[in-house]
């Protein structure tokens, strides 16, 4: 893992355990989140349609056999699954910004049920610029949540009925390699969903997509 990542994240993680160093947390963690999508934005830049939708590891075992756009994808599907449908309970920026149409997806889920060539037909249908705007989008949409948290409520656990309502909006797939998501995020706390979907998810993945990038500019 990138070191200085690294750092902001345990730092992150033992600001948010005490109430006195919780509001420093949770500004520790702007700054690894504006430094994840800083990177993710310089793609933006650098690569071309095709190389977004480009699979070259293809058969490794690790989140770099995916394509850049889906890794962006699953992103900021999770990430805006987590903070609207189970933290907040409203509408998630995907259905209420209508960015299925925008972006030109064939699916509303995560994309944890795609392997292999799936994942690199998936990307290629999608409109790059419009998945930057839903990233963007759902990013700034979390951290108002985030800065509205209270050091109480990071105790909190996921109601039931959030369960329920994610389960009836079928943004998560049934299929084995997609439906255990269900009970991770549903088992964890605020804290929790802070500490993985909101930035360690955020690192391994952004991770993946500077070494698929590095091997796409050989």
């Amino acid at each position: 893992m990138n070191k200085d990542w690294s750092e902001l994240n345990k730092k992150m993680q033992t600001q948010l355990k005490k109430r006195n160093t919780f509001a420093d947390g949770i500004q520790t963690l702007f700054t690894l989140r504006k430094q994840l999508m800083d990177t993710l934005l310089s793609f933006r830049n650098e690569l071309t349609k095709e190389q977004f939708s480009a699979i070259p590891f293809v058969n490794a075992d690790g989140y770099h056999s995916k394509t850049i756009a889906y890794s962006i994808w699953h992103i900021f599907r999770i990430e805006d699954i987590a903070a609207h449908t189970l933290i907040s309970n409203d509408e998630q920026i995907f259905f209420k910004g209508k960015y299925q149409e925008r972006i030109g997806s064939p699916i509303i889920t995560t994309g944890n049920e795609l392997v292999k060539y799936e994942i690199s037909d998936f990307s290629d249908q999608l409109d790059t610029g419009e998945l930057y705007s839903y990233a963007c989008e759902v990013k700034q949409s979390t951290e108002k949540l985030l800065d509205s948290l209270n050091y109480d409520m990071l105790r909190q656990k996921i109601p039931s009925e959030r369960r329920e309502k994610l389960e009836a909006l079928n943004v998560v797939s049934r299929d084995e390699s997609a439906v255990w998501l269900i009970d991770y995020w549903c088992q964890k706390d605020i804290r929790g969903l802070i500490q993985m979907p909101f930035s360690r998810h955020w690192i391994m993945h952004t991770e993946a997509c500077i070494r698929i990038a590095d091997k796409l500019r050989k």
